[in-house]
């Protein structure tokens, strides 16, 4: 069974020729895969769109990568303390639209969580498969504040107060596939489907008017469990992005620990919260949404999704099967 989103106020898609054919194109990226289909503007050949793609995606790595020790994410990481920094107008952008949704909740979100990332094996440093101890647990957590953070605008500088270390991976994949999304507008393309690492956008139509359709992620069910509804949305000038608690984690005895680190704990989320998707205009927020609900859980994230207005779909684990929960941003777009 499947149950349809369609976001309001859809801007008039531009048309495209009846006989118009779906082109392919993938990549590597980030430690994921990306992949774009689109209806292909005049006079553009696919290498030529295959490498201004890429060229956007490797501007991101260059720029925000933890795992890349020559990138301006890790120069400032790096830094001296006490020293300023000049970094790009991306690496900028991406950091205010951070600090933005750090402030909104209350510091479930925080672009300064990367030490704790690390120390949970979630990051460049090698992976756990059991529970760090309490006492570095502490002093990485000392590391961590986003308050922290000072910006000079006139001279596109950041202050590095001294261990301050920075991690975009929560939301440097849909910023991926937001500047994809401009550069296929900037060569002409009205109709494309943007995918970095699961992260989505879609504009336009294909050419028997159909948007491009794409399916919300469901937490693996449990063996036996009845088959889940399956959500789909429209995507024309809209985002969606995922995040859940099965992605990534390691088992230490009985406890699984998730990637998902919640700063105000410094520990992997524990609560029935199994993932949040969001859809939003750009790909950004909704990446950076998406974490910070997932940190929340399912109470205190869908009262700050309502707040906001932001159309998220809460699925929690209850019992062996799940339970779903909407907002009504995202309620008033069943079709």
């Amino acid at each position: 069974m499947n149950r349809v989103f369609i976001p309001l106020n859809l801007p008039q898609p531009d048309p495209v020729p009846a006989d118009a054919v779906v082109d392919s194109l993938s990549g590597l990226t980030m430690g994921t895969s990306w992949s774009v289909r689109l209806i292909r503007p005049a006079g553009c050949d696919l290498k030529t769109m295959q490498d201004g793609i890429q060229r956007q995606l490797d501007l991101v790595v260059a720029q925000m990568s933890t795992w890349s020790s020559d990138s301006d994410l890790s120069r400032y990481n790096h830094a001296a303390a006490d020293s300023w920094q000049v970094l790009p107008e991306h690496f900028l952008k991406v950091l205010d639209c951070a600090l933005a949704v750090a402030e909104l909740s209350g510091g479930a979100y925080d672009p300064s969580v990367g030490p704790l990332v690390n120390l949970w094996g979630f990051g460049p440093d090698p992976k756990r498969s059991e529970r760090p101890d309490d006492v570095a647990i502490a002093r990485e957590r000392q590391r961590c504040g986003w308050q922290r953070i000072r910006i000079d605008r006139a001279r596109h500088a950041l202050l590095q107060p001294g261990d301050l270390y920075l991690d975009f991976s929560s939301i440097a994949k849909g910023y991926g596939v937001d500047l994809v999304a401009a550069y296929l507008r900037s060569v002409g393309a009205v109709s494309y489907l943007v995918e970095v690492g699961g992260e989505l956008y879609g504009q336009g139509v294909k050419a028997d008017g159909q948007p491009w359709w794409a399916g919300m992620e469901h937490p693996p069910a449990a063996a036996g469990a009845d088959e889940h509804v399956q959500s789909i949305a429209a995507l024309h000038g809209v985002a969606l992005a995922t995040s859940g608690d099965y992605r990534r984690y390691f088992d230490d005895g009985e406890r699984r620990y998730s990637h998902t680190i919640d700063p105000r704990t410094a520990q992997p989320v524990a609560h029935a919260l199994a993932s949040v998707a969001v859809l939003h205009a750009d790909c950004m927020t909704a990446d950076a949404w998406a974490t910070a609900l997932m940190v929340l859980g399912d109470e205190e994230g869908l009262a700050l999704a309502l707040s906001n207005g932001v159309a998220a779909l809460f699925i929690s684990r209850d019992g062996e099967g799940f339970r779903e929960r909407l907002t009504p941003a995202m309620q008033a777009m069943l079709g």
